[in-house]
């Protein structure tokens, strides 16, 4: 008993130094980190799929696509918000898990019982991007409810790396097993992985109250059962806040760069057959997600804790501009997708934890009825206009790489300013919080 209890405390010691996690915290972050990871595995498996079928679409095609998504996500996030107000919060982020694996089983039997299938791609092109960013909207609303605004500096970079672990694994078997299976049984597979999450969920909800002792983490004094309120409240309250109108500018300069380095790589792969961009894709995802690990885990938190979070927020906005401006001056093949793995990298690794730090300022109704407006209306709403003004540059004014890429430095440059008045924002609200937190619980 003693040696398995000595073995005990060198594992919380190594992980305590590797990611300054402290003792009563383990738990909890681990239990978050599998969370997030079977989650991530789930989409990545979707993710090459989704993008290979683009590739048989014209820049129009997917354009609009883009922009019927950005209406869908609306929607969406307008029924999400009556099931906030309804629902007891407990049950909240298993129902929306739940909703979305039987989404993927129907798609399933559909793809087994019609013979067209160019609706049904395009309707399962549209659905994989709504979930792509709803799914891990609501799992960092749930963080953001679950840790304190000091422990989401330490600790978010950390159990953001568990997406990272989901995204090796789910390219991995997307790449190992679509040969062998069809694309049509990875919906089962990523159905069965979410479904396998839910207990991590009840979990942490757990935990948060006997490990974290965290049950008055939320700002204000919410109905620990029902959130309650408007529907729609989360578009009135992103409306007159410039703190969250802020985040929302954030993202949707983020997304001005990645639709437009998105369309340059779609366009380069059209030559291909649907199995080998499907490879191509579930690659560099693999790329992606193995440098992002290393950066998550030993870095992020020490980043934001050292240098503060204005820096964090500017600094993958600054390396990307660096590497449009890269882009403009050498307009090669090579060069854009350097800039593809380090701008998602970076964002997975540093910005997207740093910007999820914002939400832990936020009362709880804003962390799950406006944050979902930002995460997924903007962005979606970003994508389908820079998807469109990508076209009229390119097929409109006849615009080539370079001069699309200087653009893009110039997007990175208000991308990175718009991050150092969020982080100094977050730093002026609530400074008693900033105050270091306890070592125990």
């Amino acid at each position: 008993m003693n040696y398995r209890r000595r073995l005990q405390e060198v594992g919380w010691g190594l992980l305590g130094r590797a990611s300054d996690i402290r003792p009563h915290e383990a738990r909890a972050t681990l239990a978050s980190f599998s969370l997030v990871m079977m989650l991530m595995a789930s989409y990545y498996i979707l993710r090459p799929v989704r993008d290979a079928m683009a590739s048989d679409w014209s820049d129009a095609e997917v354009s609009w696509l883009w922009t019927f998504t950005f209406f869908i996500s609306f929607i969406a996030v307008s029924l999400y918000g009556a099931a906030v107000a309804r629902l007891r919060f407990s049950r909240l982020v298993p129902s929306v898990y739940s909703f979305f694996a039987v989404s993927f089983v129907l798609f399933y039997l559909g793809a087994a019982s019609v013979t067209d299938r160019t609706l049904l791609d395009k309707s399962f092109y549209i659905w994989i991007s709504l979930f792509s960013l709803f799914h891990i909207s609501v799992f960092w609303s749930f963080m953001a409810d679950t840790f304190s605004k000091p422990q989401s500096i330490r600790l978010f970079g950390f159990i953001g790396a568990g997406a990272s672990i989901g995204g090796l694994a789910g390219p991995a078997l997307t790449t190992l097993l679509v040969k062998d299976i069809g694309t049509e049984n990875l919906m089962l597979i990523a159905a069965l992985l979410v479904v396998l999450a839910l207990p991590l969920v009840a979990w942490v909800q757990r935990l948060k109250q006997t490990d974290l002792h965290n049950g008055n983490v939320s700002v204000g004094n919410e109905d620990v059962e029902f959130i309650g309120g408007n529907p729609l409240a989360g578009f009135a309250e992103f409306m007159r806040s410039p703190y969250l109108l802020g985040i929302g500018l954030f993202i949707f300069l983020y997304t001005t760069i990645s639709s437009f380095v998105y369309f340059e790589l779609k366009n380069l792969l059209a030559d291909f057959d649907p199995d080998m961009r499907t490879q191509i894709w579930g690659g560099m995802d693999l790329a992606v997600n193995s440098l992002t690990l290393l950066v998550a885990l030993f870095a992020t938190g020490r980043i934001a804790q050292r240098f503060g979070l204005p820096f964090t927020l500017a600094l993958i906005p600054v390396l990307v501009g660096g590497g449009m401006l890269m882009l403009a001056a050498e307009p090669m093949v090579y060069v854009v997708v350097g800039v593809q793995v380090a701008r998602r990298a970076g964002n997975y690794a540093i910005s997207r934890p740093a910007r999820e730090m914002l939400f832990t300022a936020v009362d709880r109704e804003t962390r799950f009825k406006a944050k979902q407006v930002i995460d997924i209306v903007i962005y979606r709403g970003g994508d389908m206009l820079n998807a469109w003004l990508f076209t009229a540059l390119t097929q409109g004014l006849g615009l080539g790489l370079a001069a699309v890429a200087g653009i893009g430095a110039v997007v990175a440059g208000l991308w990175a300013l718009t991050g150092i008045f969020l982080g100094r924002r977050f730093n002026a609200m609530n400074p008693a919080s900033d105050i270091p937190d306890e070592t125990t619980a």
